[in-house]
Formats: C-alpha cells, sequence, structure tokens
C-alpha cells in the first residue's frame, strides 16, 4: 500500500461508524490478539467511571447492571466510583452467581451490596447509570427496565454505557421505553444510533472511549459508513497558487426561477463564489434579469425556453445548480436533461428533484457519477417512495439512493448522510439546530457547486460542503437568516484552513525529532 493511501485509511479507521455486529468483531480481534476479555471490559468500565467524575460531583448513585457485557462494565464502574468516595448502590438484572464469563468476574471486584431491579426507585439518587443492555437490544423494553427507563425520564441524571437501553444501536430508534441520557459514554467507535436520529438526541452528549482494541481491527470489522470529517476530504480553493485568476478557478452556472423568485438562485450563486468558484453566471429568463442583476457580484444571462445547454456552453461552465427557485414544470425537466447530457458536474436540488416526482426513473436514466442530488426528506421520499420507511437506518437508505439514482445523494436533516453510487456513506452531524430555516439549502447547493466547478470528487464536494455549512450554521445566534449563514461561510472555510496548516505544522514538527 502507497504511504499516502496508508494515511487516508488510517484517518478514515479513526472516523469508522460500526454495527454492533461489526463491534463484536473488533472485540474479537482484539481477544484473539492477545487483548483478555476482562482487560476490555475493566477498560470500559473504568472509561464510564472517568467520564462520570469529570462531570459531576460525588453524589448518590445507582447501576444498573444488566445480564451482559454491557452489564460488566457497570460493575466496573460502580466499583471504580465507590474507591473515589461515591455513594454507590448496584441493582442487577439478574442474581449474581447466574452471571457468566467476563460479566461475573467484573461483578467479583464489587464488594458492596447488591439488589435487584425491582428494589431501584431512581427518585432516590442524584445519578442513574444506565448499564442495562447497550448497543446490541433489538427489541423494547419490557419488565423492571421499562419501568426504570419512564422512572428516570423527569428524575436523576441518566449516564448510558455504550447506549440507552431501549434504543436500538442499528435502527436508531426505540419501539418502546428508552432511557433518555444526558452523558453516553460507548467504546472504540460510534453506532449508528449515536449519530443518526432520534437516536442520536436520545444519548445527550456522546463520549468514545479507546479500550485498547489493537490496530488492524479493520480486517475483522467492516465500517457501515464514516462519521464526515475535514480528515476525510480535500477542500477545492483553501490554497491558492501565485498565479490563480478566476477563470481557472472554475465556472459555476446557477439556474434560476422567473421574476419574483430569482432569491433562491441568487443564495446559491452567492454561495458558489463564497465557496471559491473564479466566475458564477446566473441563467434566468428574460423578464428576471433586473431582478437577478440587482447583485453586482453575479453575471446574469438570459435564457430562453430551450437554450440551456448553449448557455452551458457560452459561459464554459465547469459545473452547474439546477433547482432552487426553478419552479416545477416540463420546462424544467428539459432543462435537467440539457444539463445531464453535457455531463459536467451538476448539483441538482429542490425542484430540479421534486419536478420528477412522478416519473423518477426518468430522472434515473440521465443522471452520470457527477451527479449530485441534495433532497431533504420530502424530496427523498417523492424520488425513492417508501425506502427511508422501508430501509433498516438513514444510512441505508441513502445507500441504496445512491445506487438507483447512479449519483452522490445528500440526504438532508440534522443527520445528513452522504451516499456515493459505489457505497461509501458518511454522516454529517457537524451543524446547527440554526440551519432550519427557509434558504440554507439553497446556501448548501450554491457550495457544493462551487467545490465541482474547483473540480473537487463529487463524493467529497458533497462531504466538504456539508461540512463547512454545518460549520457556519454552528456560528450562527439567534434570529439569523441564510443571509447570515452566507457571512459566517468565510469564517468557517477560514478556520479549516488554519486547522489544516498547524495539522501540518506538527507533522513536520513530528517528523524532525
Amino acid at each position: 500500500m502507497h504511504a499516502d493511501d496508508a494515511q487516508g485509511a488510517l484517518m478514515s479507521s479513526q472516523h469508522a461508524v460500526l454495527t454492533p455486529q461489526a463491534m463484536r468483531q473488533a472485540d474479537q480481534f482484539a481477544i484473539a490478539r492477545g487483548v483478555p476479555g476482562p482487560v476490555l471490559m475493566e477498560a470500559a468500565g473504568a472509561a464510564l467511571a472517568d467520564a462520570v467524575m469529570a462531570r459531576w460531583a460525588p453524589r448518590p448513585t445507582a447501576v444498573l447492571c444488566g445480564p451482559g457485557h454491557n452489564g460488566g462494565d457497570g460493575w466496573v464502574a460502580a466499583r471504580r466510583l465507590a474507591q473515589a468516595g461515591w455513594p454507590v448502590r448496584v441493582f442487577s438484572a439478574c442474581p449474581v452467581a447466574h452471571l457468566t464469563g467476563d460479566p461475573a468476574g467484573s461483578a467479583r471486584g464489587w464488594t458492596g451490596p447488591v439488589a435487584a431491579l425491582e428494589a431501584c426507585e431512581p427518585a432516590q439518587f442524584g445519578l442513574v447509570i444506565d448499564a442495562l443492555f447497550g448497543a446490541g437490544l433489538s427489541r423494547a423494553l419490557d419488565g423492571q427496565a421499562a419501568r426504570l427507563a419512564l422512572a428516570c425520564a423527569e428524575g436523576p441524571i441518566v449516564v448510558s454505557a455504550d447506549m440507552p437501553s431501549g434504543l436500538e444501536g442499528l435502527r436508531a430508534r426505540a419501539d418502546g421505553p428508552v432511557f433518555e441520557a444526558r452523558l453516553t459514554v460507548t467504546f472504540h467507535r460510534l453506532k449508528p444510533a449515536h449519530v443518526l436520529q432520534p437516536g442520536r438526541a436520545m444519548c445527550g452528549e456522546i463520549v468514545c472511549a479507546d479500550i485498547g482494541i489493537p490496530e488492524g481491527w479493520e480486517s475483522e470489522a467492516l465500517a457501515c459508513a464514516a462519521l464526515n470529517h475535514p480528515d476525510l476530504w480535500p477542500v477545492a480553493g483553501l490554497e491558492l497558487d501565485a498565479g490563480a485568476h478566476k477563470h481557472a478557478r472554475g465556472r459555476l452556472m446557477v439556474l434560476s426561477g422567473p421574476s419574483g423568485a430569482t432569491g433562491a438562485a441568487r443564495l446559491a450563486a452567492r454561495a458558489g463564489l463564497t465557496g471559491g468558484a473564479g466566475f458564477v453566471t446566473v441563467a434566468c429568463p428574460q423578464d428576471a434579469v433586473p431582478e437577478a442583476g440587482s447583485d453586482p457580484l453575479l453575471v446574469v444571462r438570459p435564457l430562453g425556453e430551450g437554450d440551456l445547454a448553449a448557455a452551458l456552453s457560452a459561459s464554459r461552465a465547469s459545473a452547474a445548480v439546477i433547482g432552487p427557485g426553478a419552479g416545477l414544470g416540463e420546462a424544467l425537466k428539459a432543462r435537467v436533461a440539457a444539463a445531464c447530457a453535457a455531463r459536467i458536474p451538476l448539483v441538482l436540488d429542490a425542484d430540479a428533484i421534486s419536478v420528477f416526482a412522478d416519473a423518477p426513473e426518468m430522472l434515473f436514466r440521465q443522471l452520470h457519477p457527477r451527479c449530485v442530488l441534495t433532497p431533504h426528506a420530502g424530496e427523498f421520499e417523492r424520488l425513492f417512495p417508501g425506502l427511508a420507511a422501508g430501509a433498516l437506518n438513514k444510512i441505508e437508505a441513502a445507500r441504496e439512493a445512491a445506487r438507483l439514482a447512479h449519483a452522490v445523494i445528500v440526504f438532508k436533516g440534522p443527520d445528513t448522510v452522504i451516499a456515493a453510487p459505489g457505497g461509501a456513506v458518511r454522516v454529517n452531524v457537524h451543524a446547527s439546530a440554526r440551519l432550519a430555516t427557509a434558504g440554507t439549502g439553497d446556501v448548501l447547493a450554491g457550495l457544493i457547486g462551487a467545490l465541482l466547478a474547483q473540480g473537487q470528487a463529487p463524493f467529497d464536494a458533497a462531504s466538504a460542503a456539508v461540512w463547512l455549512h454545518g460549520d457556519a450554521g454552528r456560528r450562527l445566534g439567534p434570529g439569523a437568516s441564510a443571509a447570515d449563514l452566507l457571512s459566517r461561510l468565510p469564517d468557517a472555510l477560514a478556520a479549516e484552513r488554519s486547522r489544516r496548516l498547524r495539522a501540518r505544522a506538527l507533522q513536520r514538527l513530528a517528523a524532525n525529532r
């Protein structure tokens, strides 16, 4: 393997998202390489206790231990908290004598009293550690576990080991009562429910602790996705050569709707400029030219009924954005077809997706691998009816959609999922709820278009744009609009440039030691 490829694989593994089954395989890999199961359990329980002690002062604490490995982590955490002077009581889901394997060994390390779950009244405690079932549970809670989950809803602080009990680690949803955690401490790598909604919201703050699984685990445990992160992709335009000029930085065309409906396209076009495209043209109907041309930074090209292909050629567009405010109708279908036929990188957003609700296969036949589609949940359902509801989770829904469409899919939301036609998936949680306002999707479409225009590969361009868009959103205050988001994009880009410069400086320093 080339050194650069090896470094890329390492960075990717650091951000891997594992299914519960894959996590079990990583554990088994560690044990096969000489790391005993009790050592892994001790490390997990220690991480759990340390995370609690780092956030709260000692208080009456109940530790709820299940019958399996999750419960074993709880026994270790209880012992360590008690050794640190915390008042701890342990409640076990089964008699200690019935425990086997590593959990039994961890339970033997606890010297305090043990009671059954029936004896626990969460209102009597300031903190409850839920170490009942973890990510592998695939059924609704019942019995005492369900009672305790409900009793904790408005009572003590809840800290969960690995995954809030009742939340399915793979499906990222709960079919019954669930422990709503203030803090979740998981181990080695995140699972789907840590990154996908509504599971992520049920986890509270999430800490992912290293428990000593050796390098090379990726050979046994296949990741289902990666957590979107700047280590995984370049950003076009962050560094410019001294001889750079606008025509060398990519030419982006954004299709606009008619007069009175140019705002979305103008937002996308401004995002294209901010994202580094050297030249941005807004193509719009003749009646919209004065309105679209009111922005002095944008070049406007009048567009007749059927001449988008000619406009793309005349402007030498290296990428295009179609959909924001474009209006629904057969004319838009024809323009999408013309843009696809031009074989340039293409972002299809909003109306350019919805217009094919009656004929998604018609769209799929025209798409190519340099196309990026950016649907929110409603638009996704129009193109892929029933797919999201029937899929195992949002990761698998987006993966299948990308396969069907032969294009990159950006399935937007608080847990935006980016999927490539070849099966690679990234999940973005680096964002803010303040992005849930009109126009922010137009900004994202324009930013993706800017990176495509500068030559970035579609999957990486979409991933980078989603992360930077989210980072700009995290810089917004109350009452912010899409225009405010545009004003924060330069800060997000500058911060990422500075981060990369610092990282390179540290690498050089390490290499010279």
